[in-house]
Order: C-alpha cells, then sequence, then structure tokens
C-alpha cells in the first residue's frame, strides 16, 4: 500500500475516533448509573422507644395464711369477678378456735387477778391480815393501860410487883406481835403492789394472744376486701398451706400497671405522661393505651442489659391484660406535625454529620447523563423507624437520591428512572 494512502488513512480512523468520543460526550451516552430519586414531604413524625415489660396490678390485694392448717372449702375460681364480702374460701380453724377459747378462759382469770391486785389484794385475805393486826394493837393497848394502872397502886400499895411483872411480859409479847404482823402487813401490801404489775402484764399477754387467734379464726374465712378480679388461686380444696402462703390475691384490673425495661442509651428521652402502646403476643391484633407515670430514678441490671424501670398506667378496659405477663411496649418519647421528613435510607453519617445525595441538572440540555449528585450536609431531628425530620441543608422541592447497587460520589452522572420523578425533570430541562 502506498505509504502516503496509509497516513491518511490513519489520519481518517483517528478523526472518526475523536468525532464519535466528542458525540458520545456531547449526546450524554456515556455509560452512567440509573437510580430513584426522592422528594421530601410534610408529615406527622414520632420518635418512639421499643423494649419488653411486665403486667402488674395497681393496689392489689394480697391475702396469706395466717396458720398451718388445711383448705376446707373453695368458693370462687380464678379469673372471676367478685363483690366486697364475696367468701372465696376457707380454711379449717377447729384448733386455732379451741385454742381461742382457752386464751379467752385465762385472760378473764388475768383480768379477775389484776382487779384484786389494783384494789388491794383479794378481800378475804386483806380483811384477815388487818384484821390480826388490828386484834394485835387492840391487845398491846389494852395490856398498856393495865400496866399504867398497876403502877399506880403498886404505889399505893394496892398492887404486887408480882402482878406488874406478869403484865409486863404479856405486854412484850403483845408488843412482839403487834411487831410481826405490822411487818406481815407491809409484806402483804408490796406483795399485792408486786402481783399488780404482773397481773398487767399476764392480762396484756393474754388480751394479745386471744387477739392473733381472733385474727387466725377470722382470717379462716376469706372474704373479698373489694370489687375487682381474681386474678390468682395457687391452692385446692383440701390443700395444706403454711402460715404465709399465699392464698388468693385480687385486684381491679379495669387499669394495670406496666413495668417497661428500658435500656440506658434510652432514658434520656424519658418523660412522665407520655403516650405508651402496649401489644402482647397472645391477641396480636389489640392494642392498648396508655402514659408513662414515674421515670426510672436508676439502672439495674436485667440478664444481660442495665436497664430503667418505667411504670406506665395502661387502660385495660375489657380486661384483656392478665397481671404479670410479658408484653410489647412503645413510648412515643417525641412528635412533630407537619415537618419536612426524608427516607432514613437517603442519609448517610460520616464524621459524626449526616449528609444527602441531591440530585442537580447538569445544564447539558437533553440527554440521559444530565443529572449530577451532589453530596450536601444536613441538620437532622427526631427520627422513626423510617424517617428522618429534617432541620436544615434541604429545600422541600430538591430531589435526593436513594442508595442503589453502586455507590453514590459526589459530581457522578445518573439518570432518574423512577417515575415520580419524571415530571420534576421535564420542568427542570423546561427551565
Amino acid at each position: 500500500m502506498d505509504r502516503r494512502l496509509r497516513n491518511r488513512l490513519l489520519l481518517f480512523l483517528l478523526a472518526a475516533g475523536i468525532l464519535a468520543y466528542v458525540l458520545v460526550l456531547l449526546t450524554g451516552r456515556q455509560p452512567v448509573a440509573k437510580l430513584s430519586a426522592v422528594k421530601p414531604t410534610r408529615e406527622n413524625i414520632v420518635s418512639s422507644i421499643s423494649s419488653n415489660g411486665k403486667v402488674e396490678p395497681i393496689s392489689p390485694y394480697v391475702m396469706r395464711a395466717q396458720l398451718d392448717t388445711f383448705v376446707e372449702k373453695i368458693s370462687a375460681v380464678e379469673g372471676q369477678q367478685i363483690k366486697k364480702g364475696q367468701v372465696l374460701l376457707e380454711l379449717n380453724v377447729h384448733d386455732a378456735a379451741a385454742q381461742l377459747a382457752q386464751a379467752r378462759s385465762r385472760l378473764l382469770k388475768a383480768q379477775d387477778d389484776f382487779r384484786a391486785a389494783s384494789a388491794g389484794g383479794r378481800a378475804d385475805e386483806a380483811a384477815r391480815v388487818s384484821g390480826d393486826l388490828a386484834k394485835a394493837f387492840a391487845e398491846r393497848d389494852r395490856l398498856q393501860r393495865s400496866h399504867d394502872a398497876l403502877q399506880r397502886l403498886l404505889a399505893k400499895q394496892a398492887a404486887t410487883k408480882d402482878e406488874l411483872s406478869a403484865n409486863e411480859l404479856e405486854l412484850t409479847k403483845a408488843q412482839a406481835e403487834v411487831t410481826r404482823l405490822t411487818a406481815a402487813k407491809q409484806e402483804f401490801d408490796r406483795s399485792v403492789h408486786l402481783d399488780s404489775a404482773r397481773d398487767s402484764l399476764q392480762v396484756q399477754q393474754a388480751q394479745s394472744e386471744v387477739a392473733a387467734l381472733e385474727i387466725k379464726v377470722r382470717d379462716g374465712r376469706i372474704t373479698a376486701p373489694a370489687d375487682g378480679t381474681l386474678y390468682s388461686l395457687p391452692v385446692r380444696q383440701g390443700d395444706f398451706v403454711k402460715t404465709g402462703d399465699l392464698l388468693v390475691a385480687t385486684a381491679d384490673l379495669h387499669k394495670v400497671r406496666v413495668r417497661a425495661f428500658v435500656d440506658e442509651p434510652e432514658i434520656g428521652a424519658l418523660q412522665a405522661n407520655q403516650p405508651v402502646q402496649i401489644t402482647w403476643d397472645a391477641l396480636p391484633s389489640r392494642t392498648w393505651q396508655g402514659r408513662t407515670e414515674i421515670v426510672p430514678k436508676q439502672v439495674v441490671p436485667r440478664g444481660t442489659r442495665s436497664v430503667g424501670e418505667l411504670l406506665c398506667s395502661v387502660n385495660n378496659d375489657k380486661l384483656e391484660l392478665l397481671p404479670n405477663v410479658n408484653v410489647n411496649v412503645r413510648i412515643n418519647s417525641q412528635e412533630r406535625r407537619g415537618v419536612l421528613v426524608i427516607p432514613r435510607g437517603t442519609v448517610a453519617t460520616e464524621g459524626g454529620k449526616r449528609f444527602v445525595f441531591v440530585v442537580k441538572n447538569n445544564g447539558l440540555g437533553v440527554g440521559v447523563g444530565k443529572n449530577l449528585l451532589e453530596k450536601r450536609e444536613i441538620q437532622v431531628g427526631i427520627s422513626d423507624a423510617t424517617r428522618y425530620e429534617v432541620l436544615g441543608g434541604l429545600g422541600s422541592d430538591e430531589l435526593i437520591a436513594l442508595p442503589g447497587d453502586v455507590e453514590l460520589r459526589d459530581g457522578m452522572s445518573v439518570k432518574i428512572i423512577n417515575a415520580e420523578t419524571a415530571a420534576i425533570r421535564g420542568h427542570q430541562n423546561a427551565e
């Protein structure tokens, strides 16, 4: 081939390649990523905390056995609606009733002894001691008068010394008897005082014993303390129960308490009176509404978790939630109405900052490669499971790229393919 012809052919092929490359650039037919895009919308958004919890009665009445005995009769069933004063079960209290009769007898005797001691001793004993002492005084006084008379008569030689000596001997004996009986009277009075204190203590002890046995006998007949639901009845007729064993538990279950176990990082968002939604796996179609009441004041271990125990008041009008069941708890911690929101999937995080890729028109005219991505930092507020609230950095009419099969980059050429944004692109091209 002629060398000149060959050079011309090479120049022609080179020019054709350059022309083809320029045409591709101008027509936008270079390979571009195909993505979907969305616009921010104005919606209501609720930030929530999800956890688990346990249902508890708010004001339960728990009745326990007051003595070791047998369950004699059961008159109600677990789950039954009960009225105040209704008999629920009866215990065998025959032994306690016999003990009560004996204790009452001991109390009567102790009270009688105490009254006698308080009155100065038993009447017959007090009369005997006082009478003996009075007689001794009277005998001594008589002998003293005889002694005085004999001394006067002896001075007039109307009596003998032997008579005076005999009288003095009897007077000495009488004085000794007075001394003995006076000491006996003092000992009697002291004993009466001690008996009074002892008998008072015995009366108190007997009264306490009687009161305790009366409670045991009375509580042998278990009645409903208030209207409500009998939600726990762990015993059966003929069962042997020990002192302190649970017999029945009742409560008004129209409003219950849920103890929610909130993980430590989420405790800071909790406040009193926040809306609460309760679900129970046993009734998946039902939802119960409530409010937070008491926020956690400390963190406690629960299995492998560190949780705060949040107390919630929940309406249970149909009595479907049962005490001690495990439930799912959702606390609506914050709510915004009519705010700008975007899908969570459009937001990326880098260095503690959040950003999105905004779809921009590249100004090259009609063509599939006319859109470029702009990486832009934004400010977000609260979030839920699928959305972020946008506080700044993004307009309501701007397009945001949704992540696809390719990694998004700043300045990247893209083709927006979802029908939702076709009219928007046409409007941008017309401008």
